[in-house]
Parts: structure tokens; sequence; C-alpha cells
């Protein structure tokens, strides 16, 4: 295996500094990449390369979501905006082990159309008779056919159900949405030690010895980044 679904990696830029990425990929993919949205020194120099510049990569480090745990389970993953990148990897992983799996839903949704990621998937899993997929934009331009509003509202949508018992639920996103959808999921019933979720703290070292990622006890690159809301919950005002 060369990683697990919700590990990451530190990628660096020769005179620009190293930065922290989650692997979209699934293990079960050939090739490896990275979705790296520019919001720094860093990302724009990544950003500035050209076909055969070279840029450091290494790890992966961090926990990862437990896959094989799930199995049985049913799978229901919630994510807003770039909250996609590291449920993709468990997504397709789930898709290529699909016999281990109960149901699958994906309840996904940006801001705008234009912002919606990796649409080549969307649309096979839209498709898809072995997955259930939502989705959303909180603002509809003319050509938008689908469903308008935040994430947890699809919840609400007519014929939506979502299993509570024998379910693990992912949630990834900004944290106004995170709030809601952890609300809307423990009003449903389902406990938190059966909701997962990444935390996201600036990660230097990548093994536990600077510091940087330090939450409570915990640190976010070795005993994370993938925690259940349940474990959160225990980390308190450090979150």
């Amino acid at each position: 295996k060369r990683f697990r679904p919700g590990q990451f990696a530190q990628v660096s830029v020769f005179g620009a500094g190293e930065f922290p990425l989650s692997l979209p990929p699934s293990p079960t993919e050939e090739e490896t990449f990275f979705t790296v949205r520019r919001v720094g020194t860093g990302t724009a120099a990544l950003h500035a390369l050209k076909p055969g510049d070279r840029f450091g990569v290494r790890g992966p480090y961090g926990n990862g979501f437990p896959m094989e745990d799930y199995y049985g389970k049913n799978l229901v993953f919630v994510a807003g905006g770039i909250g996609l990148i590291p449920l993709r990897s468990c997504i397709v992983y789930a898709m290529a082990h699909r016999q281990r799996y109960g149901r699958i839903q994906i309840f996904y949704g940006a801001k705008r159309q234009s912002e919606l990621m990796y649409r080549a998937d969307l649309a096979q899993w839209e498709k898809s008779a072995d997955i259930e997929c939502h989705l959303t934009v909180d603002r509809a331009d003319p050509t938008w056919k689908g469903h308008v509003g935040v994430v947890a509202s699809l919840f609400q949508q007519p014929g939506v159900e979502v299993p509570v018992d024998n379910t693990i639920a992912f949630v990834c996103g900004p944290p106004v949405m995170f709030r809601f959808v952890i609300k809307d999921l423990l009003d449903m019933g389902l406990p938190g030690h059966c909701i997962v979720s990444t935390l996201e703290r600036y990660m230097k070292c990548g093994v536990g010895k600077c510091g940087h990622c330090c939450i409570g006890v915990a640190y976010v690159c070795t005993d994370g980044p993938v925690f259940t809301y349940e474990q959160i919950k225990k980390l308190g005002e450090d979150i």
C-alpha cells in the first residue's frame, strides 16, 4: 500500500518553503496527484512551476481513515468546497471495494457551480447505481439545474434518507458547514464516535516533533489528521 485515504504529504518548492497537502487519489489508483489552491507563497510557487521543474514530496504522514474497519458499514460522505479533497480518496477506495460496504451516500456542495471540484468524478457518481450522490450550490447560475442551498439542506430533500444504524459519516468542509452538519447528524441519532473528520492545523515537521500542530494533548500530524467527533469534543477549547 502506498498510503491510506486521509493521509497527507509534505510538499516543498525549493526557495519558497514546505507545506502539507492532502492526498486526493485513492491507493487503489495508479496515478498520484495533488489538488492545490493558491493561498500563499508556497502554493503560488507550486502553481508557477512548469513541466519538467522539480519540487519535493515526503510522506505519507498521519493516521488516515481506517477504511478496513468500516467494512460492512454504510458510508455517508458530507463535504463542502475543498473539503472534498481528502474525502475523494475515501470515496474512490470505497467504490473499488464496493461489495465490502453497505449504502454509500455523498452530499457535496460549493458556493457556485464553477467551484464544484472533481466534476468528472461527480458526473460518474451521479450516474452510478451503486452510490447516491446529492449536489448543491449556494448560489445558482442560469445553467444550474440542481438543488440550491447549503449542504445541510440536502438532508431535507424529498426521498433522502440518511441511515443511522451501522453508519460512519465523513464530514469535511468549512467550519460553519461543519457545525450545522454535525448538529444534524447528531439530531438524527448518529453517535459522535461514528462521525469522522480531519483537523487542519499547520503541520511543519509531519512527525510530531516541532509542536506546531499540537492541540491539547494531540498532535494533528501523528495522532491525526483524522479524528472522530467524540475525540474532537474531548480536545475542547483548543480546537
